[in-house]
């Protein structure tokens, strides 16, 4: 897995938004199983005060003493999910969001064993769960979200695995990973047909 991704990211270049708003980093975990790779999401406590019941991706906000935001997405995904960042190997950055809060959320791929315990931290996370990246690359979606984003219009895939529901700016830093990584042509500029 991490060749495959070294190899089809190596070339990709992330947009970057020049905005000057508070960073977040976040990881878009990829188990290293080279025949059936999953990705790694979580779902927000409800307690939380923002985002809360929300599936997400590991990360946050990133703190002064951060070297870097993929430090960021390393620290807040241990915080959150019990990952050590001995354990990811971070491949390359994914283009850049915006969240409903105003924050500049900045993307890490990282490759992570498939088998490592994950122990969601209960004050954050309600839970942890794997989706195979071979059911996105089918395209199921529950229903196409339009959203809006400085001045254009993005149609948004919703997925749907088990309880979840994955949409909003994780489904857009997933639709990136796919067209990234597997060429998946899916369109958030257009509407579906």
């Amino acid at each position: 897995m991490h060749d495959l991704l070294t190899e089809r990211l190596s070339s990709y270049a992330p947009r970057q938004l020049a905005l000057d708003y508070p960073e977040a980093g976040i990881l878009v975990p990829v188990t290293d199983n080279p025949r059936d790779p999953e990705m790694i999401f979580t779902l927000r406590s409800s307690n939380l005060k923002t985002h809360r019941g929300q599936v997400a991706y590991p990360g946050g906000k990133r703190d002064p003493s951060d070297a870097s935001l993929a430090a960021t997405a390393l620290r807040e995904t241990y915080e959150e999910i019990g990952l050590p960042p001995d354990q990811v190997k971070v491949i390359a950055r994914l283009s850049q969001v915006m969240s409903l809060h105003r924050i500049l959320v900045t993307p890490y791929v990282g490759v992570v064993p498939g088998d490592h315990p994950l122990e969601p931290n209960p004050a954050e996370i309600e839970s942890v769960f794997r989706v195979p990246i071979s059911y996105f690359l089918e395209d199921k979606r529950e229903r196409t979200d339009t959203l809006s984003f400085l001045n254009s219009t993005l149609f948004v895939p919703c997925y749907r695995w088990d309880r979840y529901q994955i949409w909003g700016l994780s489904a857009v830093v997933l639709v990136d990973f796919l067209n990234a990584v597997y060429d998946a042509k899916i369109d958030i500029l257009e509407p579906p047909k």
